[in-house]
């Protein structure tokens, strides 16, 4: 075998291995899954049911489902090239900003499908709705918008707030007569002077999401910012709570792919999958109820009679969504900030 050389060898070799039944080479393998870092919960058993096990009866790519993203654990992966996860639920704004992020594949995921302005490095999946909430047994005729929620003349009562400046600058903003459209950059200054002017009449400034709910279950207060998801609960639930949808605060959820994915390319494919209206629209008719606009066009066309019971229009020029960008360049400063205020 005089012409027999190691490369041709090492060639014939692979060729037999693929050739051999049931054997797959590991590239293949790679191809064929993918890690998902997102959250637990209902959330994380709908994510499952919904995206996750219907993505791997059509591509047959197994998707990893692990608990816990944190950015200090995205940029150790990709620090020491060592990526353990390839598609993480959240944190897509700060991750960009320290460059821990892949660029979405625009060949594969069709920037055209979101009804808000989709990054280059993260693809809208959901959002979260924030507004006014009350009880109807106790104001008959409520604060229906942020102008009124800081009107305490005509609409007299305890209020509750976030100790949390995102969401609650924009809504300041907003009651001194900012227009929804020209809201960012956000006027900081005058933002703070608005929140001057409310923060005699706030009852409690709270962190735990659920306390603005519970703040009007106890009647510690007439209004309250809080999250529609949560007055549906509620309501669900028995409580006499009802929820404004005439102006709210909706921010986007976003899926992204970490830096150096082993996985990319299934990534990329998942991505497309979860932007698809169909497996939206079926996991929010499972939640039974839409708390926030969908963000992907003909979600809305594809929901359950009754289930937007607490969904702002997205078209109503009164609506907000945050922009994402301004917060992951100012808001360690300006959280900062607001909480020396808020004991000030």
């Amino acid at each position: 075998m005089p012409h027999l050389t190691r490369r041709k060898v090492l060639k014939s070799g692979a060729a037999a291995l693929i050739a051999l039944p049931g054997v797959v080479p590991n590239c293949a393998l790679a191809a064929n899954k993918l890690t998902f870092a997102s959250w637990g919960g209902s959330y994380g058993e709908q994510t499952q049911e919904f995206w996750i096990k219907p993505f791997t009866a059509e591509t047959g790519i197994e998707v990893e489902y692990v608990l816990g993203p944190e950015l200090a654990k995205m940029k150790a992966q990709v620090t020491s090239k060592n990526v353990l996860w390839d598609v993480v639920d959240g944190l897509a704004y700060p991750a960009e900003k320290e460059g821990l992020l892949e660029p979405i594949d625009y060949k594969v995921v069709d920037p055209n499908r979101f009804l808000v302005n989709a990054p280059s490095f993260a693809v809208p999946t959901g959002g979260y709705t924030g507004g006014i909430a009350y009880d109807p047994s106790r104001s008959p005729a409520p604060a229906k918008d942020f102008a009124q929620f800081w009107d305490v003349e005509d609409f007299p009562g305890r209020r509750g707030l976030r100790s949390r400046v995102s969401e609650t600058l924009e809504m300041a903003l907003l009651a001194d007569g900012v227009a929804p459209a020209k809201l960012y950059p956000l006027d900081v200054e005058r933002g703070f002077r608005a929140l001057d002017s409310i923060k005699p009449h706030v009852r409690k400034w709270f962190a735990a999401t659920a306390e603005g709910v519970s703040l009007l279950q106890t009647k510690e207060v007439e209004y309250t910012y809080t999250y529609g998801s949560r007055v549906a609960a509620a309501k669900d639930a028995g409580v006499s709570i009802e929820f404004s949808r005439d102006q709210c605060i909706t921010s986007v959820q976003y899926f992204c792919v970490l830096k150096g994915s082993p996985h990319k390319e299934a990534a990329m494919r998942f991505l497309e999958f979860v932007s698809r209206p169909g497996p939206a629209a079926k996991w929010i008719n499972k939640l039974g109820v839409v708390a926030s606009p969908p963000v992907i066009k003909g979600v809305d066309e594809l929901l359950d009679p009754g289930v937007r019971r607490f969904t702002p229009d997205p078209a109503s020029s009164k609506h907000v969504f945050t922009d994402d960008g301004f917060w992951a360049e100012h808001f360690v400063e300006l959280d900062k900030r607001f909480k020396e205020w808020i004991l000030a």
